[in-house]
């Protein structure tokens, strides 16, 4: 009883007029207490001055640019309205900058077929590019056991030209160790001279095994009692 007779007093006009009053009061309820803090609340003045507003001089150098914008006048009349002194008619976007809007809407917020039209399109080329790679897979998993045969007899031949490879560079350290008496470095320059002379030698060799070659075949070919041609050593 007694806190609903004290929040009533509360309510009246003259608990706001002052501190004063409102210390003579004892709150005896969360409410009461409420109420006081409502009464004492002071807000500050808002700092938009409608009275005297502040229009910028247009033709003072001393007014900054930004000020002078149809932007900036835009802001003055959605502020202080028609006592900005702001003519509504400039404010509205001109053509260049209406055909700027319309695109930045059509780029950034298209119509709801274009979207869908767009969603479908994506999906469809995500469907064409998987039955693409599906394809490449089942070409290649079919492709697959000739795949390995020709990994394998490459990596044979592979494995075969490094092992003649080190078979020759040997038998070439083991002639150069027999003409020097001694082992020689394979970059050193006796060493590439040597080798140059080994394939000169080789080359005449190849030579003299071909012309051999195609004397015996003219020779078969002439018959049995022609006379057959001597080699000049």
């Amino acid at each position: 009883m007694a806190a609903s007779v004290l929040c009533r007093r509360l309510a009246l006009p003259g608990v706001f007029r002052g501190i004063s009053a409102t210390k003579s009061l004892n709150p005896g309820t969360p409410l009461c207490g409420s109420l006081l803090q409502i009464a004492n609340y002071n807000p500050k003045p808002l700092k938009l001055n409608i009275k005297d507003p502040y229009i910028p001089d247009k033709g003072s150098e001393k007014t900054p640019e930004w000020q002078k914008t149809t932007k900036y006048d835009r802001k003055l009349f959605g502020r202080y309205g028609s006592a900005s002194g702001v003519d509504m008619a400039k404010l509205w976007p001109g053509p260049d900058e209406l055909e700027a809007l319309i695109a930045e809407e059509k780029e950034w917020h298209p119509p709801l077929e274009q979207i869908l039209s767009n969603v479908t399109a994506k999906e469809n080329e995500k469907a064409k590019k998987r039955l693409a790679r599906e394809k490449l897979i089942a070409t290649n998993m079919a492709n697959m056991p000739k795949m390995v045969a020709d990994w394998r007899r490459e990596s044979r031949e592979e494995k075969l030209k490094k092992k003649e490879e080190k078979a020759r560079r040997d038998l070439l350290l083991a002639e150069a160790r027999a003409r020097y008496g001694y082992a020689l470095d394979p970059r050193s320059a006796k060493f590439q001279e040597m080798l140059k002379e080994i394939e000169k030698e080789e080359a005449k060799k190849r030579k003299l095994l071909k012309r051999r070659k195609r004397e015996e075949e003219r020779a078969a070919a002439a018959g049995p009692d022609a006379p057959t041609a001597v080699p000049n050593s």
